[in-house]
């Protein structure tokens, strides 16, 4: 079994320019792995946002032009679904693609996540721009830090199983 830090909650958000939100956060894990959790619907499925919300799709086609898709259905609240169109893949080291909140279909965002690895150790960062800096606050004010900072506990959980189950085979 890999000895590791713990990282719960450690994603470190900024706000590097007027409409962009930064998250920086390191994983125990190889970027090839963290790339693979990041772009696998069998494993997004198990880590995008939080346990007691039940996903009700969770549909990648990886390719440059290809779509994603990912809704959970929350209790009092309805469908939460976000979905976006890939424009780089870079495996494992980037991935740009767009996103929109289904809620505000008009307003899309642009996510850059690069992938570095030292050490065994992947340190992801994510910018996220958005069309103005009231859609980014918005964004902010929505609540998104938490529930990132789940999703992305759940999201080393799942590389760290992963790891084990192959250190055991």
């Amino acid at each position: 079994m890999k000895t590791s830090i713990d990282r719960t909650g450690s994603a470190v958000i900024t706000l590097p320019s007027g409409n962009e939100i930064s998250v920086e956060r390191k994983f125990d894990a190889p970027a090839e792995l963290v790339f693979d959790v990041w772009t696998t619907a069998e494993h997004v499925r198990n880590w995008w946002g939080y346990p007691e919300h039940e996903m009700t799709d969770c549909s990648i086609d990886l390719r440059v032009g290809g779509t994603y898709r990912f809704a959970a259905q929350i209790p009092d609240f309805g469908e939460v679904a976000f979905h976006g169109a890939y424009k780089e893949i870079e495996r494992p080291a980037r991935l740009v693609a767009t996103e929109i909140y289904e809620a505000f279909p008009e307003t899309e965002g642009v996510n850059t996540l690069t992938l570095e690895e030292n050490d065994g150790v992947t340190t992801m960062v994510i910018i996220s721009a958005y069309p103005d800096q009231a859609t980014r606050d918005a964004v902010i004010e929505s609540g998104m830090e938490h529930g990132l900072q789940v999703s992305l506990d759940r999201a080393e959980k799942i590389m760290a199983d992963l790891q084990d189950d192959e250190d055991e085979s």
